[in-house]
Order: C-alpha cells, then structure tokens, then sequence
C-alpha cells in the first residue's frame, strides 16, 4: 500500500503542524469553481474576512494524509481530495482563487487552537461537528455526513462490527471523535487503545500487524482500502453519524453565514456533486447530499 510516512513538524504544546501548502493552478481532483472578484464580495462584520483581503490570500487548515479527502502528494505537494475541493469552492466565492490560497497542514489536535490563534482563516478536514467543540468554534454546514467504521486486514474475519473489538488492539488519532467514542463506550480494554498524530501511521500499523483494526470515518477508511484492495477491507457497518462543517473563528458570524450561504448554493447547483464525483465519488461509492444546519 502506498501509505507514505508524512514529515510532522512537532511545536510547543504538542500541536504538531506542518509548513504552508501552496498551489498555483487547478487541483488534481476537480476543476477549479467558478471564481468572483474580491472586491464584489461583501462580508459585513467579518474581521477574519477583512484579513483575507489585507493579505490578498486565504488561509486554509486541512489535513494531509486522507486519500481522497485531503492528500499532500508527496511529489507534486499539491493537495487534493474531497475536502480540498469543498475548501477551494469557498474561497472562490470569496475572492480568492487557486493561486491566492495558502493550505495548512493541521492534525486533529491542534485544529480548535490553530482557528483562535488566527493560524487559519477556517478548516477544512473531516472536522466532526459537535457540542464540545462549538464551545470554542463556530461551524458552517455540514457539508458532509459519514460514519465511524473499521479498517481492518483482508484476512482477518475475527472482527465484523464494533461489538467484537474487545481483545483487539484499536487506533484512531489523538483529539478524534472516534477515539472518544471507544473510550467512552468501553469498546476494547485502555491498554489495547492505541493513539497517534495521523491516520497515516495508524494504517501502517495495521499493516505491520502492531494493531488489529482502525478507526475513524468511513470515508477516510475507504480511501486507505482503495490504495491496498489486496490487503485491506473496510467492515462496512458504521456505528455513528459524523457531520462534518468548516471550522470558523467562534465569534465571526458574518462570516459562517456567508460560508453557509456559498454551500447551500454548491448543494443546489451541480458543483458539490461534482466535487465529490471527482475525489471520494471515484471509490464507486454515493452519497446523500446534506441538509444544512445552520450551527
């Protein structure tokens, strides 16, 4: 399996970020939307709007080692996959078209910290909506729902569902939904919880046999299975609703309002389905389009 160790740079406090990610043309998933000017955008109210446009760039958290999700090519370091397509359609709408967009690697620990330091202007990358986290962001969408499921060997038939994990040794990524959701519901004893900084090393040590199975959403796992069809298998029954939106600075409204405003037009249009078709689509697997919330 083409499973690439990522370079992580480890910062103070243990939020390991990676340097900026930029990209001066269309992505290799997708064509790029359809762009508006900047200075015909208006945002009233946003300070994180106005400091795009001081900058006369957008920058963007996402993740970098979910194959058709958000994927760092470790070649061309261009980004691309479901996540960046949904990132670059609303900058677009923005002002800002590939070209004008700085890509932040993030890991799932440090995203709540990255948006209030102003590390990003809003985040991109299978980020799960929930209470805890609104408590320190706000949240446009979703524009996706998955499930949490497990990634486990081909040649394992000892693991069907989430009910036969105890015993096993289980990973999923530090901060995660899914890890909370094994712990809190007890699916495999403390010792055999295995946690680390990307979903990447967690599927190498699924293949190296060090773990039995891996956790998170179905989609991020069906990209991993698509690499390795041979060897690896996703079990197929999610066990959880994972809505995921795009992370924005708590208290800027303005700004999840215009970014609520910009999805539900993709979703009415044909340009969310075409996002999808290009990147998670290609796995043969479909997907219901959201209804958006208004968190």
């Amino acid at each position: 399996m083409r499973v690439r160790t990522l370079a992580v740079v480890l910062l103070a406090g243990g939020l390991a970020l990676t340097a900026c990610g930029k990209e001066g043309g269309p992505g290799d998933t997708g064509s790029a939307p359809a762009q508006t000017a900047v200075s015909d955008v208006k945002v009233d109210g946003s300070a994180t709007f106005d400091k795009m446009k001081s900058r006369g760039r957008v920058v963007i958290g996402v993740k970098e080692d979910q194959p058709g999700l958000g994927y760092k090519d470790p070649t061309s370091g261009k980004f691309n996959g479901f996540d960046i397509e949904i990132a670059k359609l609303v900058a677009a709408q923005l002002g800002f078209g590939d070209d004008k967009i700085d890509y932040k690697a993030i890991p799932s620990a440090g995203r709540e910290q990255a948006l209030i330091n102003g590390d990003v202007d809003y985040y991109v990358g299978t980020y799960t909506i929930n209470a805890k986290r609104k408590e320190q962001v706000a949240f446009a969408g979703p524009y996706f729902t998955a499930g949490q499921d497990l990634l486990v060997k081909k040649s394992d038939s000892s693991i069907t569902g989430k009910d036969t994990l105890k015993g096993k040794k289980v990973c999923s990524v530090t901060g995660s939904t899914p890890i909370q959701k094994v712990k809190s519901e007890n699916l495999t004893e403390p010792e055999n919880i295995v946690e680390l900084q990307n979903y990447s090393q967690c599927v190498e040590q699924l293949e190296q046999g060090a773990v039995d199975a891996v956790t998170t959403d179905d989609a991020i796992l069906k990209g991993y299975a698509s690499q390795s069809p041979d060897t690896l298998k996703v079990i197929g029954k999610p066990f959880s609703k994972e809505p995921y939106g795009i992370g924005l600075p708590k208290d800027d409204k303005a700004l999840r309002d215009k970014v609520n405003d910009i999805l539900q037009a993709a979703l009415d249009g044909d340009a969310w389905q075409k996002a999808y078709d290009s990147t998670l689509g290609k796995s043969n697997s479909t997907a219901e389009k959201p209804t958006l919330d208004r968190y």
